[in-house]
């Protein structure tokens, strides 16, 4: 895990942050020290926005759209809903959380393509968020490799938004996979992970007994 003296200072904060809006500015620059040195803290993160929420006078849309960008790079996991579900209504229709909040909707949803084309619409969106592509990469690589045995690589091309085609063989050899002359990825081999195994129930007689007993 990554640690560092901003990370410790956050959660030092942490037991008062939650009730003390002077913690806020430390906590909103530790949003930013994740955003660039690409790690993540989701309970400081959350605390952020616990404070939003008792302090609305205090809401800054540039760190909300972080923490809110930084939950995306955690994807399966729920953090983005999350997130989402601590922002208030009004707030969720500015921009730039709007595009942000959509950009979430269609990665979890799968719609990959339209993903990166509408990122490429709003690329302003991830400045400063380090490795923002290639965390959203990651999670299209668990998806694919829970969805697919094989996969055309054009597809698979389109999915991990690569037009030019030279991040396919970096994720195929990260995860393993191969490719065959007809441009079919070979991702999982079912029948290799699904092992039969024999399941024995041994009930002696005084038990079945016992039950006919008790249910007459």
């Amino acid at each position: 895990r990554y640690y560092s003296s901003t990370r410790l200072m956050g959660h030092a904060l942490l037991p008062l942050c939650r009730y003390n809006p002077e913690n806020l500015p430390t906590l909103e620059r530790y949003v930013e020290t994740q955003a660039k040195e690409n790690a993540y803290d989701l309970e400081a993160n959350l605390a952020v926005l616990k404070l939003y929420q008792f302090n609305p006078v205090y809401f800054q849309v540039p760190v909300t759209s972080q923490i809110l960008l930084k939950a995306l790079t955690n994807l399966p996991h729920t953090d983005f809903t999350l997130c989402k579900c601590m922002i208030e209504q009004t707030h969720q229709e500015e921009r730039p959380i709007r595009q942000i909040l959509y950009l979430g909707n269609l990665l979890e949803t799968c719609h990959f393509q339209s993903f990166w084309t509408s990122l490429e619409e709003n690329r302003e969106l991830i400045d400063g968020i380090t490795g923002f592509e290639d965390s959203v990469r990651k999670f299209i690589c668990h998806v694919v490799g829970i969805t697919y045995q094989t996969i055309e690589h054009r597809l698979l091309a389109e999915m991990l938004g690569d037009p030019l085609d030279t991040q396919v063989k970096v994720w195929m050899n990260k995860y393993g996979w191969t490719e065959n002359e007809e441009g079919q990825i070979f991702v999982f081999n079912q029948e290799e992970s699904v092992k039969p195994k024999n399941i024995v129930e041994k009930i002696d007689f005084e038990s079945v007994s016992s039950i006919m007993a008790t249910s007459q």
